[in-house]
């Protein structure tokens, strides 16, 4: 009986010991998660908007968290800052003139948001839609045979289709597109104006902050169409009647309106200060701690909506939390690092964590940090990125893995450590995307993107805690975990490997998920067609009878036979 206690007691005191030198590990939960979210999608942070207190209030949450957890914080105590654009106003220096006629601000014309501030006199010519281009089925040159060099081109806006969902000018027919072309002639301003078909209420585009954080480097301006009628006075003609002959006879067609005009153009542009939120945790290989893993997600949204904001519902003031779009991505990193700093020494290359600010602004954050990065950006050997990840279909289980062709042999490995009885990966190749990783794969860095899909409320004030599938979230959030340590613990670095082009591709199709209403599957690879993810309630999608998960196969009589052709 002595022995029998005394070996009980040994074996004890051994484990109490053994334990003593383990770490404990602090894993991930659904109550964590759950946490993280509803402090970052509350009302009381009023949507996250960069440059606010409530988007600095997010961003002080999210480094205490990291810091608790144990990581070194870099930058500025934790933060990377940066200046972004919050508002976009006509300066005082401003005026358009047509020989007697003094056009007022607001009423007759309004200079756009990318103007270039400048002043300068000159002819005007009239050019159509201001095209350049040869496709498949339609060819149209504006300024073929035309100088328009030190001169101002008056241009119509959008397209001769403007009712067709599938025109072949959605390729060519934005703002931005035309200034291009036209500043490839040389010109030094465009004057647009909105024909009778694209709208009958001929009004004044709205000044956008989006619109107005680069200058397109010459002067644009959109007048009415009773200032355009001034200008074609010496031709006999009205703008509606040059838009009813141009769509009917759909042909170029050019003028010189012998007309001189002077114009003026200031934009005032408001900014505020942002931050990334940055955090190491140093690498215990004696090697391999000088190279690094970016785990990264967004923590800013839209704020209170509006026009301009990216809401779905610009119309509706109102918070829009963003518990999807992008708390939970921030929830799960949190998690991850937490977990990986817990277990004491077992990462082999050193981990970056970045919440991102800004993103909804179009990567500002990202392409901050990868063109002033606070390490040496050459050493960064796989970036993770995980935007809405909080929604997983608890029928379909499907979570797209973006990037996948980044790196050789990087498809094999994200497959073969997925629970396929709690995950169904739909992966894609491509390294450029809608999200942060798209400016690491920029810079030639292997890039992860992990999406759980579209809901009915992605950029709504619908977008709430209450509509999230933490569990679901929580074993997207081990998977990640899993691929980051197994990456983590390679001997060798993934290799780069270039998977499609590293910027947005110049398609027309590419506008039709916006167009046609739909949100497309941008990961079924084994689908014959494009299928679409969500089809949004009252747009053309749907009064044509499209439903969620129905597949397009062809467009126009031309098939589809997956994303990359909708998109060519």
């Amino acid at each position: 009986m002595r022995i029998i206690i005394l070996f009980i007691i040994g074996l004890t005191l051994y484990n109490c010991a053994h334990h003593d030198t383990q770490p404990m590990v602090d894993n991930i939960t659904v109550e964590e998660l759950y946490e993280h979210v509803a402090f970052l999608a509350s009302d009381s942070l009023k949507g996250r908007k960069p440059g606010t207190p409530e988007g600095d209030l997010a961003a002080a949450y999210i480094r205490d968290q990291i810091k608790k957890s144990g990581l070194q914080l870099l930058g500025d105590n934790g933060f990377q800052y940066f200046d972004v654009v919050t508002d976009v106003e006509p300066g005082p220096v401003n005026s358009l003139t047509i020989n007697d006629f003094t056009a007022k601000i607001n009423e007759d014309y309004i200079p756009l948001a990318f103007s270039k501030d400048t002043s300068a006199q000159a002819e005007v010519v009239f050019v159509d839609y201001g095209f350049d281009f040869d496709d498949d089925s339609v060819a149209w040159h504006s300024y073929k045979n035309l100088d328009v060099k030190g001169k101002y081109v008056l241009i119509l806006r959008g397209d001769p289709d403007p009712e067709r969902g599938n025109s072949v000018f959605e390729s060519y027919n934005s703002l931005r597109h035309k200034v291009l072309k036209a500043k490839d002639q040389g010109v030094l301003g465009l004057l647009f104006v909105s024909g009778k078909n694209i709208d009958p209420d001929d009004a004044l585009i709205e000044m956008t902050v989006n619109d107005g954080r680069t200058s397109a480097g010459v002067q644009v301006i959109h007048i009415k169409r009773a200032v355009a009628d001034k200008l074609l006075e010496k031709q006999n003609v009205t703008i509606e009647a040059l838009e009813k002959e141009i769509n009917e006879n759909r042909q170029p067609k050019s003028i010189q309106l012998n007309q001189v005009i002077s114009l003026s153009t200031q934009i005032i542009k408001k900014t505020a200060r942002t931050q990334n939120v940055v955090g190491l945790l140093p690498g215990n290989d004696a090697f391999l701690k000088n190279e690094y893993i970016v785990i990264g997600a967004h923590y800013d949204h839209l704020g209170m909506g509006g026009t301009g904001s990216g809401s779905r519902r610009p119309d509706t003031m109102a918070v829009h939390n963003g518990a999807d779009d992008n708390a939970s991505g921030v929830a799960s990193i949190i998690e991850i690092v937490e977990k990986i700093a817990s277990m004491k020494n077992e990462n082999k290359r050193s981990l970056i964590f970045i919440a991102f600010g800004a993103e909804e602004m179009g990567l500002l954050g990202s392409k901050f940090f990868t063109d002033h990065p606070l390490i040496d950006i050459k050493n960064v050997k796989t970036m993770f990125n995980l935007d809405m990840v909080g929604s997983l279909n608890k029928e379909t289980k499907a979570l797209t893995v973006g990037g996948t062709g980044t790196a050789v042999g990087l498809s094999d490995l994200v497959t073969q450590l997925v629970d396929t009885t709690k995950l169904v990966l739909k992966q894609s190749t491509e390294g450029y995307g809608p999200s942060d990783h798209a400016s690491f794969y920029m810079k030639d860095i292997p890039v992860l993107f992990f999406f759980t899909g579209v809901t009915q409320e992605y950029h709504t004030p619908d977008d709430i805690v209450d509509s999230l599938n933490f569990a679901g979230q929580k074993i997207v959030s081990d998977y990640v975990y899993n691929l980051a340590m197994t990456i983590d613990n390679r001997s060798e670095a993934l290799v780069f490997q270039e998977a499609g082009p590293k910027a947005p591709m110049e398609s027309g199709r590419r506008s039709l998920k916006v167009t046609l209403g739909i949100m497309p599957d941008f990961a079924s690879a084994n689908t014959k067609g494009l299928r679409a993810d969500m089809v949004i309630k009252d747009k053309p999608a749907y009064r044509a009878g499209m439903q969620n998960g129905d597949i397009i196969v062809a467009m126009d009589g031309k098939p589809v036979a997956d994303i990359y052709e909708y998109m060519a």
